[in-house]
């Protein structure tokens, strides 16, 4: 029995934790990824990124930005949605469908798409607005490096909204109705049900929502490449994109050295969003 999970475990040693410690080696190093040499640099790779590089410190913030938009539209959205199709019927099930279908599309194909619809000149939503008399609301959306990272989520969440639909519906479906009708034989309102029995009792599938949600959101790489070309404008550029940049430009012990910070980073804020999570549905 004992050798059923060495398949597994031989896999997940070579593909994840040699290349992790390889990347621990490296962040301590001014290697480039070519020479046979390299000289050992401390915690210097490690001190640029947070005091001098300012190009760290902005896919940072955008990176913030990004997570935080995606996070919460993402969950009060899909949360929302599954309250109206929790039910079995054939509409419900035909909407959870269709909202489903982004899922199931490539991150490049959302990209496309959206890059037309975003385009300032010949985009759907420009041209739309104009054609109803409110060209006057009509924007250069990733144009604009101080709000293109938010148009960016709003395709992320458009994109990913009815995954997390399903989660939801199957938390909500496991509430016993038996506890909505006792609260209708008291007189609870329907914002009273949400709060004192929907909210505390889909608190499971509102953190496995949260967490996969912001891992999801560091996860877009492609989208924002699609969207915002190789390599993106400032605007545009997260976390991600920003390592690959660094590894591109032969800095393969300051790219391991953000490698390391952005996985620290994704689990300090997986870790405190899910205890915020917590406290808010206990309070």
């Amino acid at each position: 029995m004992f050798l059923f999970p060495l398949p597994a475990l031989v896999l997940f040693t070579f593909f994840f934790a040699v290349p992790a410690l390889q990347a621990i080696q490296y962040s301590v190093t001014d290697w480039d990824g070519y020479s046979p040499t390299y000289s050992t640099l401390g915690i210097a790779n490690f001190a640029r990124a947070f005091a001098g590089d300012v190009l760290f410190s902005n896919a940072l913030g955008n990176s913030m930005k990004f997570m935080i938009v995606v996070v919460a539209a993402q969950t009060l959205l899909s949360l929302l949605l599954a309250v109206f199709l929790v039910k079995n019927t054939k509409v419900n099930v035909f909407l959870r469908a269709l909202y489903f279908f982004p899922t199931i599309l490539s991150s490049v194909s959302v990209a496309f798409v959206w890059r037309f619809m975003y385009d300032p000149n010949f985009g759907l939503i420009n041209q739309s607005l104009h054609a109803v008399g409110l060209g006057g609301l009509s924007s250069s959306f990733l144009g604009d490096s101080s709000t293109a990272i938010f148009w960016v989520a709003l395709t992320q969440t458009w994109a990913h909204t009815g995954q997390m639909i399903v989660v939801f519906v199957a938390g909500l479906q496991a509430i016993p109705a038996e506890l909505y009708e006792a609260a209708e034989v008291d007189g609870a309102s329907k914002w009273d049900q949400f709060r004192w029995i929907t909210w505390p009792l889909v608190a499971p599938a509102t953190s496995i929502v949260v967490a996969y949600t912001t891992i999801q959101s560091f996860k877009s790489f492609d989208l924002i490449l699609g969207l915002g070309g190789n390599p993106p404008g400032s605007g545009l550029d997260i976390l991600s994109t920003r390592i690959y940049t660094t590894f591109a430009n032969s800095q393969y012990g300051y790219a391991a050295a953000e490698s390391i910070l952005f996985m620290l980073f994704i689990g300090v804020t997986t870790f405190f969003l899910r205890r915020v999570l917590r406290l808010v549905q206990k309070g």
